[in-house]
């Protein structure tokens, strides 16, 4: 397993100045706090710059289409009316609006940076400033090869004493926009990454699916080649919300066509394994590394769903 190193803590304040995940001794993958990001992008934690084995980038922050796209994370675009996904919100009959309504998503603690994995306590602030949620993210780095290791990813957000509805553009009568949890935000090149998933193919194919893994494969302008795999673990997995075209991104759909309802003081639960790999293997030779990662990190296919489609 890939060891994690974790900065010292900013004098006073106590907040972290960064932690960094290992892999085979090399540096793959920069957590930041996201303390420095503009209120409007709705500041939060990140992981970037996340690279492959071979040092190539494969997260992008703040790209010139998408300010508040911040590398790989979590990010909810509507939670009870505050945007923690920022930029602007849907607004139905009028479209996307910048509205005073984003949230932040602030680094409490370390829980735990042991054995591997990094594990941090957020509390998600709204608009008013009032604590919505608190969640505990674990990340850990796992190493899958001489050309991939696997970044997993794991959030429990657990609501507080009110109850809490979660929202995206398609709720609000945006088709096909239900983005919102888990998203990774890779990088822009000339040409759009291909798009692949278990028998199916391109964006529009995989878009709001929910096939057990699915793969963005892009190439550098320097014409060093990634892939990007990702794959649903835990109990639950939600539709895939698909990028490429317009930009190259994959995240999880909490609600994809309707709301999310969490009850008071109930935890939502969701795990997403990336594997990071150089160059454009098969998608015979995906399916594998998956199956790999799934084995190695005890992380089974979801054998139920949310009904986050219905």
């Amino acid at each position: 397993m890939a060891g994690i190193h974790d900065e010292a803590e900013a004098a006073g304040g106590g907040q972290p100045r960064g932690a960094r995940l290992r892999c085979r001794g090399a540096v793959v993958a920069e957590w930041n706090s996201g303390a420095g990001v503009e209120p409007r992008l709705s500041p939060r934690p990140y992981l970037h710059p996340v690279r492959t084995l071979a040092g190539t980038v494969v997260t992008e922050v703040r790209p010139e289409d998408h300010l508040h796209h911040l590398g790989a994370g979590v990010a909810v675009p509507d939670v009870n009316g505050s945007s923690f996904w920022g930029g602007t919100t849907f607004v139905r009959d009028r479209g996307p609006v910048l509205l005073d309504n984003h949230g932040r998503q602030e680094h409490r603690g370390w829980e735990a940076v042991e054995d591997g994995r990094l594990a941090e306590r957020l509390a998600w602030l709204g608009r008013d400033g009032a604590e919505l949620l608190s969640e505990v993210r674990e990340t850990a780095a796992w190493e899958l090869g001489a050309e991939a290791w696997a970044l997993d990813l794991r959030t429990r957000l657990l609501a507080g004493p009110h109850a809490l509805e979660v929202n995206s553009p398609a709720t609000k009568g945006r088709p096909g926009a239900g983005y919102g949890g888990f998203f990774w935000r890779a990088p822009k090149h000339v040409e759009p990454p291909r798009v692949v998933g278990p028998g199916a193919e391109g964006e529009d194919a995989l878009h709001g699916s929910r096939v057990p893994w699915l793969a963005l494969q892009g190439t550098a302008d320097s014409g060093a080649r990634w892939s990007l795999v990702f794959a649903a673990a835990g109990a639950l997995a939600d539709p895939w919300f698909v990028r490429a075209a317009e930009y190259p991104g994959v995240g999880g759909a909490l609600a994809w066509r309707r709301p999310l309802h969490i009850p008071a003081r109930t935890a939502v639960e969701r795990r997403v394994v990336t594997l990071v790999a150089d160059g454009h293997p098969s998608a015979g030779d995906l399916d594998e590394l998956v199956q790999t990662a799934r084995i190695r990190l005890g992380a089974p296919a979801p054998e139920t769903y949310s009904a986050a489609e219905g």
